[in-house]
């Protein structure tokens, strides 16, 4: 597995602390689903916050904070909200929790549907399918793009990203990922802002691909 589609080392001790932004913890789930390797690491933080946390001392807590949990509980009803609904039964277990919108056009062989995942801010959980031979536009970030790819591959000008391969792109990053693999590759991606396309293309295109 190459280092460079992983998470970060401080992706993934925020992932492990619970710190993380709801939907790049979805992303990260989903790449920890698809990559045994990264969840050994995973297990390995959590083993070692665990020691780290048996060694404090025990904080107080009232005498009512039992009581309140369960008063919360009581006003829920304590019945099981229905699954939600996802028409994509062959998504890794982190995803098929969640209900998918309607796929949407954002070019020539370029589709996108929401993952209605937690949001934070304008950072949400977003679907993509690219066809064989397809790219996306040439594109940097108003924010982060955490992306995680589910099936197919796509390749950068010096990277290509397989199945369970993660990767990390921020407003310094201008790219192009363009579909290299001969089925339609799909990833699932945490978007914080929109992405911004330079140059005139990109001013024409605007209106058609916004995410």
């Amino acid at each position: 597995m190459n280092a460079r589609h992983i998470p970060s080392d401080d992706r993934l001790l925020a992932y492990t602390a619970g710190t993380l932004s709801a939907p790049e913890a979805v992303v990260v789930a989903t790449h920890l689903a698809l990559r045994p390797e990264s969840a050994r690491v995973v297990r390995s933080l959590t083993e070692v916050a665990g020691e780290v946390l048996d060694g404090l001392e025990p904080i107080a807590v009232s005498d009512d904070a039992l009581e309140a949990a369960l008063a919360r509980v009581e006003t829920d009803g304590g019945e099981v909200a229905p699954p939600p609904l996802n028409d994509m039964p062959e998504l890794p277990e982190p995803l098929r929790r969640y209900a998918l919108g309607p796929w949407r056009w954002l070019g020539p062989g370029v589709r996108m549907r929401d993952v209605h995942a937690p949001r934070d801010g304008e950072c949400r959980v977003i679907l993509l399918k690219i066809d064989p031979g397809k790219s996306t536009p040439r594109h940097t970030h108003g924010g982060v793009e955490l992306t995680c790819v589910l099936s197919g591959a796509y390749a950068t000008d010096s990277e290509r990203f397989e199945p369970g391969d993660l990767e990390e792109a921020g407003p310094e990053t201008l790219h192009q990922p363009r579909v290299v693999s001969d089925e339609a590759c799909l990833c699932v991606a945490a978007l914080d802002g929109q992405i911004i396309l330079p140059g005139v293309a990109g001013w024409l295109m605007k209106p058609f691909v916004r995410m």
